[in-house]
């Protein structure tokens, strides 16, 4: 495989995780803006909120690429739809019970965007909207949940994470595995290929 040099402009331990383990070995520099008001914006304006992912993810990726001439730098970001009203991740515990019980029983989509910068000029990006359905769990089972999830509950936009324990609340999963944790990789990994960055 060619060695790429690939700037992750995000302090996901679950993105860095997934780009490691299919080869890649990007530098960690996650870019500190200010998502609340591009998201405030967004939907004060009625916009897409996958419209607000992808500006998110690329607002990240043209922060680090502006003080690393010649980088190759990925931003990435996921918002959390459900009946229009848009989640964040959790500050506490409660925050995560209230969400997971207001989810509970419902569809929710989770827009997941991804951005290629370089030189200031976005080279590739992609949008993907997986679908979760939670089955409708007991308030008994949700604490129990809680607490062996403990401080990872506050981890994703979410309040689960799906390659653990959080996939016993689902009933069912549409879309691309990799979204819903976070990154777009086959998207991703087809563009680097395709662009001569990987061994095709």
């Amino acid at each position: 495989m060619t060695r790429l040099d690939l700037v992750l402009a995000s302090a996901s331990p679950t993105r860095a995780r997934l780009l490691k383990a299919a080869g890649l070995k990007p530098t960690i520099e996650p870019a500190d803006i200010d998502e609340t008001t591009v998201k405030a914006t967004f939907q004060a304006g009625g916009r897409d909120p996958g419209a607000c992912a992808m500006a998110l993810a690329e607002a990240k990726a043209q922060r680090i690429a502006s003080r690393m001439p010649g980088a190759l730098v990925l931003g990435a970001d996921q918002l959390l739809v459900c009946d229009g009203a848009w989640f964040d991740k959790p500050k506490d515990r409660a925050a995560a019970r209230a969400q997971l019980a207001a989810l509970r029983g419902k569809r929710h989509v989770l827009p997941t965007a991804a951005a290629l910068v370089k030189n200031g000029a976005t080279i590739w990006h992609t949008l993907a909207e997986p679908a979760l359905t939670m089955r409708r769990f007991s308030d008994a089972f949700l604490d129990d949940y809680l607490a062996a999830a403990g401080d990872a509950a506050l981890g994703s936009v979410g309040a689960y994470q799906i390659e653990g324990r959080g996939i016993q609340l689902m009933a069912e999963i549409e879309g691309d595995h990799f979204a819903i944790l976070g990154l777009p990789l086959l998207p991703l990994l087809a563009f680097l290929r395709d662009s001569g960055a990987l061994t095709a």
